[in-house]
């Protein structure tokens, strides 16, 4: 990574930081709704951490906030796409894309950005989680791990909604950023451990990614870092095929003069 693609970068990023936090419409949304969820699945649900079965030893509320943090990551990420498709509609896309010699730093500028607003959400969500009684029986390092792990998939969902932004170039485009990985999430254990799903869900989460996610987070949380190879090792395939897809956006972006 030479000089002139980290200054472009980290401006892409700063300014795409610097935007968010001033406009309370992209910033808000996914703060605060993880903090919604959170409330409604670890309080109106916790009677599910008695049944049969459940034998999560950190309780439903470390069991649900691993979920709410993972899902306040990847949609803190799909919320820069709609902050990349305005720079288009606006214009602004292609004056950067003119000012870049490398435009791949523009890409690993957003997704920089979308990292950092992530951490900022995954600070408010684990603060609500320790005012709510949340157990931590890993260690400090497997938080941290649990931390970095949420990071990646912020990036994930960047690189996603990047590559759509950049392809349609409108706000209109949001819906594809959001209901694929919206679906992805509730086909996964949400509410109980993958052991006691049934029926075809039972099926379908065993084979969807975000499922190694959740499985590795909680046992992060809870002392027992089973899994944590599988899932950084899925995440790292993910953000390969993720980066080529954004950056071939970027260029689907050039050919159309965005």
């Amino acid at each position: 990574m030479n000089e002139r693609f980290r200054q472009v970068s980290y401006a892409v990023a700063d300014r795409s930081l610097r935007k968010v936090l001033s406009t309370p419409s992209l910033f808000l949304p996914p703060l605060i709704m993880p903090v919604i969820f959170f409330a409604a699945f670890a309080g109106g649900l916790s009677t599910l951490g008695r049944a049969p079965g459940f034998d999560f030893p950190s309780g439903y509320t470390s069991f649900q906030f691993v979920f709410v943090l993972m899902q306040a990551a990847v949609f803190t990420g799909i919320f820069s796409g709609f902050g990349i498709a305005r720079d288009f509609e606006t214009g602004f896309g292609r004056r950067l894309m003119l000012a870049a010699p490398d435009r791949r730093a523009i890409v690993a500028g957003y997704v920089l950005g979308a990292i950092a607003r992530a951490l900022i959400s995954a600070v408010v969500v684990f603060a609500a989680g320790l005012i709510a009684g949340m157990r931590l029986d890993g260690s400090a390092l497997q938080i941290v791990l649990l931390f970095v792990l949420a990071m990646t998939f912020a990036g994930i969902g960047s690189l996603w909604a990047a590559g759509i932004a950049m392809r349609f170039r409108t706000i209109q485009a949001a819906p594809l950023m959001q209901v694929p990985i919206f679906l992805a999430l509730f086909i996964a254990p949400v509410f109980v451990p993958l052991e006691l799903l049934t029926g075809w869900i039972s099926a379908v989460a065993q084979y969807n990614p975000v499922t190694a996610f959740l499985e590795a987070g909680r046992g992060l949380i809870s002392g027992r870092p089973d899994g944590t190879l599988v899932a950084y090792a899925i995440s790292l395939v993910m953000l390969a095929v993720l980066t080529v897809w954004s950056i071939t956006g970027m260029r689907a972006a050039e050919r159309a003069g965005a």
